[in-house]
């Protein structure tokens, strides 16, 4: 199965890191970390979501419904060329993230902001252009493998965050508990940079994977 890795190491995923890097004024290098964090923490929470029927229902509904299929990842170089990223897919961005993180996604991009360096309009507008082109992605996957039911759904995202999902879990359920704390954001910040013993496994071991880290 296909991890978020995969995607990031793509050439989907570089012409994400080069499309946003350049629409929001940020090094490559920078935009790369931030992604790398957004993205699990994305799917990270979108399995928090899963738990319950409710919300494993609804996840199913949008990764199957025809907006994504997966075909903005066709079109990315449409997406973040020109002016600016397509209004539409920030909206639809903006709508996800509300939904996902239920009204805490300010915190999850100070985590992202804190962990890569970049400022925190340019995160939140990271996670906004990156969760259209996820929900595509987990839309693709789940018609690749015939997912169609709520289980299948939370095996999905289990598979692409990959192993020692339970440190990544708690890292997302920090976050959306909080109430604004810097140092819990902190405390996340540091972990998904692998911080401490933890820096090779849950996040920190995904990064350090991405980008060499020892």
């Amino acid at each position: 199965m296909s991890s978020i890795l995969d995607l990031l190491n793509s050439d989907i995923g570089k012409s994400l890191i080069n499309g946003t890097s350049q629409q929001l004024g940020q090094s490559k290098e920078k935009t790369t970390t931030a992604l790398g964090a957004a993205l699990p923490l994305l799917l990270g929470a979108m399995k928090n979501n899963a738990k319950t029927p409710e919300g494993a229902s609804g996840l199913l509904k949008a990764v199957t419904n025809q907006k994504h299929d997966g075909g903005i990842l066709d079109n990315l170089d449409g997406i973040l060329g020109g002016s600016g990223i397509d209004d539409d897919v920030m909206q639809d961005g903006a709508g996800i993230l509300g939904h996902v993180f239920g009204g805490k996604e300010q915190n999850v991009a100070n985590a992202v902001s804190k962990s890569s360096g970049i400022d925190l309009g340019s995160s939140m507008n990271l996670m906004k252009a990156a969760a259209p082109i996820l929900m595509g992605f987990l839309g693709k996957q789940a018609r690749q493998q015939n997912v169609n039911s709520q289980g299948g759904i939370g095996d999905l995202l289990g598979g692409l965050l990959g192993g020692e999902s339970d440190n990544q879990q708690n890292m997302v359920e920090k976050l959306l508990d909080a109430d604004g704390d810097g140092s819990v954001i902190d405390d996340v910040a540091g972990m998904l940079l692998g911080g401490g013993n933890k820096k090779n496994s849950g996040l920190g071991g995904m990064l350090g994977g991405l980008f060499g880290r020892k």
